[in-house]
């Protein structure tokens, strides 16, 4: 019989309950008074507001994929006129080129049977006139004297010599050549054939939802309990690789970063190069002259580039593809990282925290890091020594709340953070990501050599979005003779 109540385990127990299942357990009180509390309590009005709130949630979630659905049927439809209409325009320019070659082909073979027929009409009268002089001369032999004879002899010898001086214009000119009639196909169309492999790509773009559910309490608390993963069960997805156009092999990624909207800006040789959502190249954004060692989103049309043993952190207007701003510091500027109003530079010797309202600079001598990031107060930074990768964790004061290592984390090339506060590290010598936990305990590989990552050589997340960047060395060596690509993926739940 239940005569006593677990508030730990929010569960009755009875005597036998107690010695087996709830030694350890502290709250224990009599079930009788949990009874009363139940018949006086707000309960049933939370659960039945909750049921309902459920049931709301679903109907709203229901209209909204069948508006999805919709929309979806809609693109359809969409996509299936553009590729028809751009079938059209295809056919109705290849027939007006069919046709321009046609109007061509019967214009030249017109000319050159005109021509020939006027030499076969020219060479048929000159026969009639040989035809004549040969009857001539017969009769001349029958019935003309001889004075008679040796003055035809002299006109019809003078005839024959027009008739062959005729015929040497003829040789000598190109009257008589052989005129072929020549057709060749357009290299140009011939390309298509061969190098055309598909009319063009259907993907699928992910984008946060806009559906707005209600929050349903958890197990009656106050408070909902933030739901995050164990970094066992973080597996993203890859989404899409990068498109590089011919001209700009070889890349070197340095440093990518991962726009709020979801398009891409990544480092190349002292270079930012933009790109779309879907990894396509679209325009280059500014060169420097210095060393350019890292990059991060700082606000809207705005990044900052760390300019490595330059001492300088540049701003650039994505925008308008200039600086607006450098900021010298007393270091090297190998990492830099922003988190709301404040932006954090990092060197394997010391840190600065930098408040870009007023500009204040505050250094933080023990915070040492070659990359480095900021989230909700804290610091995050990896520094690789004496063979060793480090991740640790800081308050923004650079007073030290731990420190992580492990053998997956081997030459640690860029870190971020997702929503969850999980720590993502580029580990070069390993080929993989691994995940570190937020409260820097536990760590797992979540990419590796086996999804095609190679000496991956920086990364980057969009917190709302959960699209990760990962720039990859595509050789899978660290040579002169590679270049550089990036994988995108989706991190569920994230």
């Amino acid at each position: 019989m239940f005569e006593l109540y677990c508030s730990f385990h929010d569960s009755p127990c009875c005597v036998q309950c107690l010695t087996d299942k709830h030694q350890k357990c502290k709250e224990m009180k009599p079930l009788s008074d949990i009874l009363q509390q139940v018949k006086s309590s707000a309960s049933f009005q939370n659960i039945e507001r909750d049921l309902k709130d459920v049931k709301e949630n679903l109907i709203n979630s229901v209209k909204y994929i069948k508006s999805r659905i919709s929309t979806n049927n809609i693109q359809k439809t969409k996509a299936v006129e553009e590729i028809r209409y751009m079938r059209k325009s295809i056919d109705e320019y290849l027939n007006q080129l069919e046709q321009k070659l046609l109007d061509d082909l019967e214009s030249k073979h017109s000319k050159l049977q005109s021509n020939m027929d006027i030499l076969v009409q020219q060479m048929e009268q000159r026969a009639s006139q040989i035809d004549r002089m040969q009857s001539e001369l017969t009769n001349l032999i029958q019935y003309a004297t001889d004075l008679q004879i040796y003055i035809c002899l002299i006109e019809i010898d003078k005839s024959s010599s027009r008739v062959a001086n005729y015929f040497e214009n003829l040789e000598q000119g190109d009257d008589l050549s052989e005129k072929n009639l020549n057709m060749s196909i357009s290299s140009d169309l011939q390309y298509i054939l061969q190098d055309v492999k598909s009319f063009g790509d259907i993907t699928i773009s992910i984008s946060p939802s806009t559906l707005q559910v209600k929050t349903i309490r958890k197990d009656q608390a106050q408070q909902l309990v933030p739901n995050i993963p164990d970094v066992e069960q973080i597996k993203p997805f890859r989404m899409y690789a990068m498109t590089i156009p011919d001209n700009m092999f070889p890349l070197l990624i340095e440093a990518c970063v991962v726009l709020p909207d979801d398009t891409f800006i990544i480092l190349d040789k002292s270079q930012l190069l933009l790109f779309s959502n879907n990894v396509c190249f679209v325009r280059k954004i500014y060169t420097f002259r210095d060393i350019t060692l890292d990059v991060c989103f700082v606000k809207t049309n705005t990044v900052a580039v760390a300019l490595g043993s330059a001492n300088k952190i540049a701003l650039v207007c994505v925008k308008k593809n200039r600086i607006i701003k450098i900021v010298r510091l007393s270091h090297k500027c190998d990492g830099v990282a922003v988190d709301d109003n404040m932006m954090v530079v990092s060197s394997d010797e010391k840190s600065t925290l930098i408040n870009l309202n007023d500009m204040c600079c505050t250094i933080l001598q023990g915070v040492r890091a070659n990359h480095i990031s900021l989230f909700k107060g804290n610091l995050y930074g990896v520094l690789d020594e004496n063979n060793e990768s480090r991740v640790s964790c800081y308050k923004n004061n650079g007073e030290h709340i731990w420190t992580f290592t492990h053998l997956e984390i081997d030459e640690a090339r860029g870190l971020t953070l997702d929503k969850n506060g999980c720590i993502y590290i580029a580990s070069s010598n390993n080929n993989s990501i691994v995940v570190v936990s937020p409260d820097g305990k536990r760590c797992s590989s979540i990419l590796s050599e086996h999804d095609g990552i190679h000496w991956p050589w920086s990364i980057d997340i969009n917190k709302e979005s959960g699209l990760m960047m990962v720039p990859y060395d595509s050789s899978g060596e660290w040579d002169t003779e590679s270049f550089d690509s990036a994988f995108v993926y989706k991190i569920p739940n994230v």
